[in-house]
């Protein structure tokens, strides 16, 4: 997993409540257990049209927001199902940091898992992090986890708080097999015993 530590982009709003898992990845493309690939399918159903053809009114769609890596968006982002293709999708298209003023549980432990920084923020941060998102291309964010801080264009900060165990596991880069192997040495004397215990 990548290590998040500043993270600097232009941020697309996503002006929507209750965006939930299906919606971030359609049930069609879950055929697969590859997390790659999927960023194609990303809010599919609003990205084209009903001829495949690309939507020009969706957010991602626009020039300014086609490489950004943060997304803006309404109240109780990721509910729904608990798919973990839903944060494969949003790492696959390029999207590193969500940001909303509530995530479902399932949806927000899974973007930790998977190398996403899910912020939650007051509906006053909010509503200011989606006039600077809505300024385009002309205005980027800056994330900063070691100092728990969003920094806008113009200099304003927004603070967010973050459990210290999933804030190390990010500026790591530590998943659930990361944090194992660093027990590496302690595992493999434990299995040594182990195994002279058999023999004996």
């Amino acid at each position: 997993m990548d290590k998040f530590t500043v993270l600097e982009s232009v941020a697309a709003p996503l002006r929507i409540i209750n965006i939930d898992t299906d919606m971030i990845i359609p049930k069609q493309y879950l055929k697969t257990i590859k997390r790659t690939g999927l960023g194609t399918g990303l809010f599919s159903e609003m990205r084209y049209r009903e001829d495949g053809s690309e939507n020009p009114d969706f957010v991602l769609n626009q020039p300014a927001y086609r490489n950004a890596q943060i997304l803006v968006a309404g109240d109780n982002f990721g509910c729904g199902s608990s798919r973990e293709h839903a944060p494969w999708a949003l790492l696959d298209f390029g999207i590193r940091c969500v940001i909303s003023t509530s995530f479902a549980d399932i949806f927000y432990n899974n973007c930790f898992q998977n190398g996403i920084l899910p912020i939650k923020v007051s509906p006053e941060d909010l509503e200011k992090l989606f006039d600077d998102a809505e300024r385009g291309a002309n205005a980027t964010l800056t994330i900063d986890l070691e100092n728990q801080e969003i920094r806008g264009p113009d200099g304003g900060t927004v603070k967010f708080d973050i459990d210290p165990f999933k804030k190390h596991c990010m500026l790591n880069g530590l998943d659930g097999i990361g944090l194992t192997m660093e027990k590496g040495t302690a595992i493999d004397r434990f299995e040594q015993k182990l195994s002279e215990r058999a023999w004996a």
